[in-house]
């Protein structure tokens, strides 16, 4: 067994376990965390693929700016706490066949999946092809997602406005 398998086995269970628990927790706070740990696990991955531009990215937008945003997004709206009823134990049965039963047909669809000769040099310079790929072809959807993100910033201020409103209206 070679460390490069250990290492994945070990990233792999990291993020499927973050994201359970993710779903599993009732507090936000916790639930932000839990997925902070599943990208972070997620990174670690992208290295193994050798794929660190990715691996840099996944850390810097999503375990960093995702994340903030998010609680951010906790802090400025009011949620009510309600306790929700338990979920029984056939329904949990049910989901974990779903789930293994994904993860079979993922994995049956993968097994024998070959790239040919497309992806011999991907990991040489793996990023200088990104920003050769992003700024040349890719420019006018990599300007128009700036656009959409400054669009959802401007509509959160808006939404949190609107219920800092409302709260004092009551």
């Amino acid at each position: 067994m070679s460390g490069e398998f250990v290492a994945f086995i070990g990233l792999a269970l990291a993020a499927i376990i973050g994201a359970m628990l993710m779903i599993q927790l009732t507090k936000v706070v916790h639930m932000v965390v839990a997925l902070v740990f599943t990208f972070v696990s997620i990174a670690g991955l992208f290295v193994l693929l050798s794929a660190e531009f990715l691996a840099a990215v996944q850390v810097l937008i999503y375990s960093g700016a995702i994340t903030i945003i998010m609680l951010f997004g906790i802090m400025l709206t009011r949620h009510d706490d309600q306790e929700e009823d338990k979920v029984s134990w056939r329904r949990k049965i049910l989901i974990l066949i779903g789930v293994v039963g994904f993860g079979l047909f993922m994995f049956l669809g993968i097994h024998n999946l070959s790239f040919g000769d497309q992806a011999v040099n991907l990991h040489e310079e793996n990023t200088k092809q990104i920003g050769i790929a992003l700024y040349s072809k890719h420019i006018i959807p990599f300007e128009l997602t700036s656009v959409v993100l400054l669009v959802a910033l401007i509509g959160a201020i808006i939404l949190a406005k609107k219920d800092e409103k409302e709260a004092d209206e009551k």
